[in-house]
């Protein structure tokens, strides 16, 4: 008895007892768990050949489970409902492939007339304009551009690109066998992995794959209408100005929707700029005012309705999620942050959550 009142008074009076001592003990709660979060950061950046087309596979999975889940009800075999998915999905996607690189391939010679005609009026305005840089500084800069392109660094750059080229494709062909199976064995999979669990832990798992499952499928079905729209609107105009590369630079305004809050700003300042530098400016002007319209429209009208609460993040979480994920992962890191941030955000809430309330649903 004497000893536990002696611990007591320890805890009570010691050094670790005050406001210093406890706020110390947090900080270096905190500190260990950052160290932990910085580890596995680490670890998923340094297996991201395999992170990226797992986490690709599975967004994926959760937009083409209805299709499949649609076949099977229709009395399709599950194996042969999700072959019909599977191949259908890389026919869509080798198609708009396909259809860029024809586009681009019959349209070069006029861009490249265009962009020549552009660029002499360019240099032009800058010459005559308000910024005081006269022909010699031109040709400087331009001479600077050429010798950059020719030296070692750049080719060294085009080399590392050859490489990074054989990782996208050895990740394209990981990610489509990922999907094969997930699509056929997901809840299989799922289950298999669920077995060393049990009781409340058991339910806040089964709930948080649900829940992952219903954020990943609404925003990409969600985020793929948006962003269609946006594609066939911007594109329809570029047709009607008769600007080159409208088919491709439509594509790219679509898997622009992809990025929240910039990426189809920045694919419609490309369609501007390509308007600008082949029609003038008063095409360029007209591609502006159709994308700041179709962009307002589509944050305050379309994505409320139909992202519904798909995506129930602050603009400034998301903001910060872009940005880590593309200093982590670049490009493809932009586009997975945000679903993954609201899939992260959500579980957090389920697995907070008092037991009885896990079992009552997804977390509103």
């Amino acid at each position: 008895m004497a000893g536990s009142h002696a611990r007591s008074g320890w805890r009570e009076s010691g050094l670790w007892a005050d406001a210093l001592g406890r706020a110390s003990i947090r900080a270096a709660q905190m500190l260990i768990v950052l160290a932990a979060a910085v580890v596995v950061v680490y670890a998923l950046v340094q297996l991201k050949l395999v992170v990226i087309p797992l986490t690709i596979a599975l967004i994926l999975t959760a937009t083409l489970n209805p299709v499949v889940g649609f076949l099977r009800r229709r009395g399709v075999p599950p194996t042969l409902a999700t072959w019909i998915t599977f191949l259908a999905t890389l026919l869509a996607l080798g198609g708009v492939v396909t259809g860029i690189v024809f586009s681009v391939r019959g349209e070069w010679d006029e861009l490249v007339v265009a962009t020549v005609a552009g660029l002499e009026r360019l240099r032009e305005f800058i010459i005559a304009g308000p910024i005081p840089l006269g022909q010699q500084a031109l040709d400087d800069l331009l001479s600077a551009l050429v010798d950059f392109v020719s030296g070692d660094r750049f080719r060294a750059g085009a080399l590392l690109g050859i490489s990074a080229a054989a990782e996208v494709f050895a990740g394209i062909l990981l990610g489509a066998v990922i999907l094969f199976f997930f699509l056929k064995d997901g809840a299989r999979i799922w289950f298999f992995l669920l077995r060393p669990f049990h009781g409340d832990h058991l339910d806040k798992l089964l709930l948080s794959g649900t829940t992952t499952m219903q954020i990943l499928g609404n925003y990409m079905r969600g985020t793929a209408i948006v962003a269609l729209l946006e594609a066939v609107v911007i594109g329809v105009t570029l047709l009607v100005l008769r600007v080159p590369l409208a088919l491709p630079l439509a594509v790219l305004i679509f898997l622009g929707g992809f990025v929240p809050l910039v990426g189809a700003a920045l694919g419609g300042v490309l369609a501007a700029l390509v308007a600008l530098v082949a029609n003038g400016p008063l095409a360029a002007l007209i591609v502006v005012a159709v994308v700041v319209a179709i962009n307002q429209l589509d944050g305050r009208v379309l994505q409320p309705i139909v992202m519904g609460r798909a995506l129930n993040l602050h603009a400034l979480v998301i903001l910060l999620a872009l940005a880590g994920g593309a200093i982590i992962a670049g490009v493809v890191g932009a586009v997975l942050a945000v679903p993954v941030t609201a899939v992260a955000w959500s579980v957090l809430l389920i697995w907070t959550r008092s037991p009885q309330a896990s079992v009552e649903g997804p977390p509103p």
